[in-house]
């Protein structure tokens, strides 16, 4: 039996001994399939008890791996809601598209779950509040698994601004450079009834609509909701032909495909500001072909930088023109967590990232305390799609950027002190990493 906490009294020193942390898995499209059989199923500290899903076949197919690596026979159904009214599950994971995510989170949340959502963004800001509202009457955690929070070079620089190496932090940027088109959008069409729900996303709505990867780690290095806040947003966006174009050239020009508009632009740029004086850039980049994935992640500051596309780290007095001193960077100011992690063995997923946040997750669940992304991080991140579809509807004027703390910011509760903290460097050998 968990006992839940509510959200000022988080940092629970006395650790709730359990079995095993039993699961309700919704979700099994690409990506929850993968995050399930190479994560979750895994974990000795986990059992898988149900998981959902409106195809059958994936979940017979998801259940054959689940009993080989979990070594339990899940309970398989096409309604959600039989699991978040399931008493025995404590945690519900939940994967399904970006729209109905939130929704489904305060559902499990009202039911005593603890909650973990896939990211995306918030259709709109009302549902954010909703998710905040909730945590605060029922005290259950909800959290995004954000997994480019815990990325070696992310949690790296992270470790060397909580150590004051970059001085005083002035600018970060960020983006999401992935060309879609082949590799999300139109994979696999021909075989599907149904496209990618991102597809229909782009065809309606024009945002920032998936800021998280590298917000996520941005919001922990500025200290948002702790200390700091974002207050304004602004978004930029271009025409939109990428994602046409590829239609025409790859399907046909009589294909439907080709034939349909797309609201989304090719590029979307969004600048925020923050309470305490800095500046943020994100950039929205995945329908124009492109020679490689980036997240961009960098950080400025008075004494140095941090840049991931040029793999550099730069401290006042080095040599000015010098790049790609990634691993010079790792040796030096490598974050404890990854330290051990790489000398153990990383796992499979976005470079061992997926494994750290789902292992986070479960952490929290099993001693009952406050997740390392809260209800907070999760909405102000969610809430970034709704801000710049309103920006760019207004002629990208600024907008105002909510406090869902409600004044918070300013005097949270401590910080729940654990291995995967994301608010400090804490080093704790009693927890491995796997």
């Amino acid at each position: 039996m968990i006992i839940m906490h509510y959200p000022y009294d988080v940092n629970r020193k006395v650790r709730i001994i359990m079995k095993k942390v039993k699961i309700g898995y919704i979700g099994l499209g690409r990506r929850g399939t993968y995050v399930l059989k190479k994560n979750f199923s895994c974990m000795e500290e986990v059992e898988v008890t149900a998981i959902c899903d409106r195809s059958t076949a994936r979940m017979e197919e998801a259940r054959k791996f689940i009993i080989e690596n979990n070594h339990h026979d899940p309970i398989m159904t096409t309604d959600y809601k039989d699991i978040i009214n399931n008493p025995e599950i404590d945690a519900v994971i939940i994967m399904i598209g970006w729209s109905g995510r939130p929704e489904m989170a305060m559902e499990a949340m009202r039911a005593s779950k603890y909650v973990a959502i896939e990211v995306g963004c918030a259709d709109n800001l009302d549902i954010c509040f909703d998710l905040v509202r909730t945590y605060e009457e029922t005290g259950s955690p909800v959290m995004m698994l954000e997994n480019c929070c815990y990325g070696r070079r992310e949690m790296a620089v992270l470790n060397m601004v909580k150590q004051g190496l970059f001085g005083d932090i002035i600018h970060c940027t960020g983006g999401y450079h992935h060309y879609l088109n082949e590799v999300e959008l139109f994979k696999d069409i021909d075989a599907e009834e149904i496209p990618h729900y991102r597809l229909a996303q782009y065809r309606d709505y024009n945002r920032e609509n998936y800021p998280t990867h590298e917000l996520g780690p941005i919001a922990k290095v500025l200290n948002i909701n702790r200390g700091n806040r974002f207050t304004t947003l602004t978004s930029f966006g271009s025409k939109s032909l990428g994602i046409k174009t590829y239609a025409r050239d790859h399907l046909g020009a009589d294909s439907k495909y080709a034939q349909q508009d797309y609201a989304q632009s090719d590029i979307v740029t969004t600048m925020l500001t923050c309470a305490n004086g800095e500046t943020v850039m994100i950039t929205l980049d995945t329908t124009l072909p492109r020679a490689f994935y980036s997240r961009n992640f960098s950080v400025r500051g008075t004494k140095g930088m941090s840049s991931e596309e040029r793999r550099v780290l730069y401290l006042e007095g080095m040599e000015e023109g010098i790049s790609d001193n990634e691993e010079e960077m790792f040796a030096k100011y490598d974050h404890p967590l990854h330290a051990e992690y790489v000398k153990k063995g990383v796992k499979e997923g976005h470079g061992g990232m997926d494994w750290l946040v789902c292992k986070a997750f479960i952490e929290a669940v099993k001693n009952g305390t406050n997740t390392p992304i809260d209800a907070y991080d999760t909405a102000t991140w969610l809430a970034v799609g709704a801000l710049s579809e309103m920006s760019i509807k207004n002629g990208s004027t600024p907008v105002e950027f909510p406090d869902f703390t409600g004044g918070k910011w300013q005097n949270r509760e401590p910080i729940v002190e654990c291995k995967f903290c994301l608010d400090a460097i804490i080093e704790d050998n009693s927890v491995a990493v796997y």
